[in-house]
């Protein structure tokens, strides 16, 4: 198996990217599915959630209330880590099985693990070991003109969410290849593909 961890800043292109590579035959796992995963109703993560942040994070059907939460954890630091504490673990014990899984189905896999805050949890003990990392990268500007005009955020939205995140210097720091994603669509496309050329084959 060879393991591809691929980052990117929010509206960065990494998503394209991703889907891109899964065409080409690599087995994607979705770090932000994961994420929804462990926190699914009646699951250990989700009460943790609601005892941390209280009763006004959870919607009457039980489930979690993504944007109750997302207005908590976006404008306070500590409120972010203290529930990235909640679910890194859960997420990283569920995609190590996700990519022992896709081993044993196929020894010379490609695995992309498409996870937006590899910076972040990468600084945890035990986090995964990549054959390479890659970072999606769009100027600030770029992704914020995205988040409002695609996602429908406002400014002051688009720039908490960009804020909350890791820098840009972060996170090319950790690249071993970095994909520019300023440009156009196909161009994006286009260096998704050029990466999957270049891999090396197990086989």
């Amino acid at each position: 198996m060879y393991l591809i961890g691929l980052t990117g800043g929010i509206a960065s292109g990494k998503t394209v990217v991703a889907n891109r590579l899964e065409q080409l035959g690599a087995t994607v796992v979705d770090a932000d599915k994961l994420a929804r995963d462990v926190v699914a109703p009646n699951t250990p993560g989700l009460a943790e959630i609601a005892e941390r942040f209280g009763p006004g994070v959870i919607a009457t059907d039980g489930s979690l209330d993504r944007p109750a939460l997302g207005a908590l954890i976006f404008q306070d630091p500590d409120a972010r880590l203290a529930l990235n504490a909640i679910t890194h673990p859960a997420i990283r014990r569920l995609s190590a099985e996700l990519f022992a899984a896709a081993d044993r189905a196929d020894p010379n896999a490609v695995v992309v693990y498409d996870v937006p805050l590899l910076v972040e949890a990468s600084r945890e003990p035990g986090y995964h070991d990549f054959d390479l990392v890659v970072v999606v990268n769009a100027s600030a500007d770029t992704r914020l003109r995205r988040l409002v005009e695609l996602r429908g955020l406002t400014r002051e939205e688009a720039r908490h969410r960009l804020n909350s995140q890791a820098t840009d210097t972060e996170r090319l720091v950790i690249a071993d290849v970095v994909i520019d994603s300023n440009g156009s669509l196909d161009e994006t496309i286009a260096q998704a593909e050029a990466l999957w050329e270049s891999l090396p084959r197990i086989a």
